[in-house]
């Protein structure tokens, strides 16, 4: 099936065609229209020009975001489906995706509501004797949005819904091997009556869509989820202009003594090979305190041995396919590397279902200058090590370039206050694995993690910027 790009309300045929394969199979899921530097430029024209015609006020964008929401909900299969056959992702997991896809424009149109400043106390000093002055929260105009694979759909609701609540135009380039995804949430934007020009969606290369979004003058933001170095490149390219970056991270979940390791075990069964490890806070680096560190291994490599590997599309389905094959080929490489440095394979390590997936792996006691310990392996990795006190474990979570979330199981609301206080990442959960996010929730990360907060409330403030009015009385 043919995919037209959306271009300001119109869908559009480009002559220039790039076909979407199966990550499973290498099937193709659909052929797309790719933009490139003159349809970026139209876009953003229609985009500024929609804006300054200043005649989308905060009700009508949160009734369209409602509406939005509510055709998700209704197309929530159809969805799933396309996340499924496109990002290779389980069936099971695709669809509660589609399903939070709904939470996140449900939230975005509470924000769009509810939008305002504050009032400034004037009078608190002499010099403003006489002053009314209120904080207005106003768009930035026109917002370049660019979106990673690993999710489609909702990553993509999580740039649009508060840019759009915000009061901004948004041009999105979407990943190159998950596009269709987001070509159908534009076509619930548009079925739920966005006006033309608030949305634009721009398929392509980023050397060609993606450079001609960021250096675009008109584009006063750009919000941006993907690699470390892409995102920082960006904002090394364009300094003046507000970037927000959620970007990579090895998430780290510490079990100590007290904590309930058992139930840490079972969820990281899940949590570190979802999305076969393809997520930004997929459970990395396992620290277990040694008391209970034999009992928490031998469970989880029952757990993971357990794990049903293979076709996205097949209910039964946990683990599906890495990205491509380049991404598959480099995870195993650098599984075979931590071996050879020392690391201890406790379960898996091979390509299985005809060389099709890689089996969730376990490495025990990576070397520390070993990748799988400090890099972002986005594949479905995880290390385990030990540790003997508690401070030594939130220690070794710290010993990281990245800071996105970490997780603590421990009874001890001493040791659950020490975490918070010393754990150097935007979001410590205490109980809880490293990988829950709820999509209200301020998300992001500190260090080579980012610089921003996603969740509607939190990504309307970072997609506004304030304006102080003052009145002389």
């Amino acid at each position: 099936m043919d995919y037209k790009l959306l271009l300001a309300g119109e869908w559009i045929e480009t002559g220039e065609w790039s076909e979407v394969l199966s990550p499973y199979d290498e099937s193709v899921v659909g052929r797309v229209a790719q933009g490139d530097e003159q349809t970026v430029a139209r876009a953003v024209d229609a985009a500024q020009q929609a804006f300054e015609a200043g005649d989308f006020p905060q009700f009508a964008r949160a009734e369209i975001l409602d509406r939005a929401a509510d055709l998700v909900r209704e197309r929530r299969d159809d969805l799933a489906e396309t996340i499924a056959r496109e990002a290779g992702k389980p069936i099971k997991t695709a669809t509660v995706e589609a399903t939070r896809c709904v939470d996140t424009l449900k939230f975005a149109a509470t924000e769009a509501r509810k939008l305002t400043g504050e009032t400034v106390p004037m009078e608190a000093s002499s010099a403003g004797i006489g002053k009314l002055a209120v904080v207005l929260r106003v768009p930035y105009g026109v917002v370049g949005a660019i979106s990673p694979f690993n999710f489609p759909l909702n990553l993509v609701a999580h740039k649009l819904g508060p840019a759009i609540a915000a009061g901004n135009a948004v041009v999105l380039k979407p990943a190159g091997q998950t596009p269709i995804s987001a070509l159908k949430l534009a076509e619930v934007f548009v079925d739920a009556g966005l006006p033309a020009g608030w949305l634009s969606v721009i398929p392509g290369s980023g050397s060609k869509v993606g450079n001609a979004l960021v250096e675009n003058d008109l584009v006063r933001a750009i919000t941006f989820t993907g690699s470390v170095p892409v995102g920082w490149g960006i904002q090394s390219k364009v300094p003046h202009k507000k970037v927000n970056l959620e970007l990579g991270s090895n998430a780290p979940l510490i079990v100590n003594e007290d904590g309930d390791w058992e139930t840490a075990a079972d969820k990281a069964q899940i949590h570190a090979f979802s999305h076969a490890g393809q997520s930004c806070i997929s459970t990395q680096r396992i620290l277990l305190h040694e008391a209970i560190a034999d009992r928490f291994i031998e469970r989880l490599v029952k757990n993971v041995e357990g794990l049903v590997i293979g076709d996205p599309m097949d209910p039964a389905t946990d683990v599906g396919p890495l990205i491509d094959r380049g991404e598959r080929d480099r995870v195993k490489t650098w599984i075979d590397e931590a071996a050879a440095q020392g690391g201890e394979i406790l379960v898996g390590g091979e390509l299985v279902d005809e060389d099709r997936c890689l089996a969730p792996t376990l490495v025990e006691h990576p070397d520390r200058d070993s990748k799988v310990w400090c890099e972002e392996i986005f594949g479905p990795v995880a290390t385990v090590d030990r540790f003997a006190e508690f401070e030594q474990g939130l220690a070794m979570a710290n010993d990281s370039k990245f800071g996105l979330q970490a997780g603590v199981f421990t009874r001890d609301i001493g040791n659950a206050l020490k975490a918070a206080n010393t754990l150097e990442f935007g979001g410590v959960l205490v109980n809880e694995i490293p990988t829950f996010r709820a999509d209200q929730q301020p998300y992001g990360g500190v260090k080579d993690s980012g610089n921003t907060r996603e969740g509607p409330a939190y990504g309307v403030l970072e997609l506004t910027e304030e304006r102080m009015v003052s009145f002389q009385g």
